[in-house]
This record gives C-alpha cells, sequence and structure tokens, in this order.
C-alpha cells in the first residue's frame, strides 16, 4: 500500500459487505478515515471504520447520514455513491410484470440517494474547491436486459446525472467520476443467478456458467477488484480525470 489517501475523509454508502465493504476497506488502507452505513444494524466493520444506520431509500435517512457524516468528520473529502437497489432485480416475465412499487425502490436508492447525498456534501468541497465524488454504475444502463428494466433505466439516469453534475463543479475544484461495472461475485450476483435458474428451470451451476461464458476473461470480478479502480479515480493520480465512465467487466460489454 501506498497510504495515497492519509488525512482524507471519507464516506461509502453501503460499506458493510460485497463491493461497498472492498471499497471501505481499500481505503482505510491507503489512509483515509472512512465513515459507512446501511439499513440494518452496525455489522462487523474493519477496526476504526465509522458507522452510521441510514436508509438512503428516503430523504431522511439521506439526511441523517450528511449530518452525522458532517458532525464526525467535519471536512470531507470523499464520497463514494454505492448503496443499489438489488433485491429482487429480475423478473421472468418482463418489463410490464415489473410493479411501481420496484421502479420507485430503484429510482429511490440508485438514483435520488447519490442525488440527494451529493447535494447536501458538495457545498464543503466546493467551499474548499477539493474533492472527489464517485458514483457505481452498471453495464445494464448501456445494454439494459427487459427483465431488469427498472435497474438498468435507474442506472442510466445516474450515469447521464454523474456526466452533467462533473460538468458543473469540475472549475470549482471537485471531480466527479463514474465506474461502470459487470458481474461481481456478490450476494447480489448470487441472488440474481438464483432466480435466472428458477425462472429457466436449470441449477444454479448451469446459470453460472452461462454467465461466465459471456465474459471475454473467464471469471467474475471481485470485489476488490472495484475498490481497486475507486482507490486510483479519489486519488491525485487521477487529478486530470472528471466526468470519465470507466467500464470495469472483463470484457462483457460488447458496445465500443
Amino acid at each position: 500500500m501506498t497510504k495515497t489517501l492519509i488525512g482524507k475523509q471519507a464516506v461509502v454508502t453501503g460499506g458493510t459487505s460485497g463491493i461497498g465493504a472492498a471499497i471501505v476497506q481499500y481505503l482505510q488502507e491507503e489512509g483515509a478515515t472512512v465513515l459507512t452505513c446501511a439499513r440494518s444494524s452496525k455489522e462487523i466493520l474493519p477496526p476504526g471504520v465509522l458507522f452510521v444506520q441510514a436508509d438512503l431509500s428516503t430523504i431522511e435517512g439521506t439526511q441523517r447520514l450528511a449530518e452525522q457524516a458532517l458532525a464526525t468528520l467535519g471536512a470531507i473529502d470523499i464520497l463514494v455513491n454505492n448503496v443499489a437497489a438489488t433485491q429482487h432485480l429480475f423478473h421472468a416475465a418482463g418489463s410490464m410484470a415489473i410493479e411501481d412499487t420496484a421502479w420507485e425502490q430503484a429510482l429511490s436508492v440508485n438514483l435520488l440517494s447519490a442525488v440527494r447525498l451529493d447535494k447536501a456534501l458538495l457545498p464543503g468541497m466546493l467551499a474548499r474547491r477539493s474533492g472527489a465524488i464517485i458514483h457505481i454504475s452498471s453495464g445494464t444502463a448501456r445494454v439494459p436486459m427487459p427483465a431488469m428494466l427498472h435497474y438498468a433505466a435507474s442506472k442510466a439516469a445516474l450515469t447521464t446525472y454523474s456526466k452533467g453534475l462533473a460538468l458543473d463543479v469540475a472549475s470549482r475544484g471537485v471531480r466527479v467520476n463514474m465506474a461502470t461495472l459487470g458481474m461481481v461475485e456478490t450476494p447480489g450476483l448470487d441472488r440474481d443467478q438464483h432466480d435466472i435458474a428458477q425462472a429457466r428451470g436449470i441449477d444454479i451451476a448451469t446459470a453460472r456458467q452461462a454467465a461466465l461464458h459471456r465474459i471475454p476473461l473467464g471469471r467474475f470480478g471481485q470485489p476488490r477488484d472495484i475498490a481497486e479502480l475507486v482507490g486510483f479515480l479519489v486519488s491525485d493520480r487521477a487529478s486530470w480525470m472528471t466526468g470519465s465512465n470507466v467500464v470495469i467487466d472483463g470484457g462483457l460489454m460488447p458496445t465500443v
């Protein structure tokens, strides 16, 4: 570790498991003080990581996180909007079977939680003319599956928002970038594969093998892969990067 983030204060949403937990651990290893959140009560976190219980699908939850983060950390240097709605994403009957409640949940968590938290924490960054924001998106935003259209559309909206925000704040010293992910080995991926297998009448091993066959590098991503990218994007090594959308998917996306 190069300890490139010593003295930095970071907020990572959804940081108690999967990709978020890997990002939290990586930023802390690089020297940052890290605060994270989840809807449930505090889980096992690395020593020294700070925690706020908050439901970011609500205005109140986002306000709670922002207020406690500012009260605890003071100046925020890094914000990673990682939290996502990942429950019951796959709808075998297609897009018309996706209920309004699922659409509302996807938009509230995947888009509006980032918008609200950015608005709450950006003023301090702008005042200091320094800061880095990362939005975590999905390849489905560019190659949408009808069975997960609500998720794909909400991530596509996040992509557009991220680019616009980057353009808005670049001249004032804040960088905004996005990481667009492929299939990463997480509990969410396990749930998706289970639902796909059930819908297609196959076993999970067969569903996983079919998914792996689509990835040119031949493996699912690991949470640490994503954490390494985020660590680079928030560091001074990426000081001339803003408004970028970095795809990290093992070669899965078939478009240029």
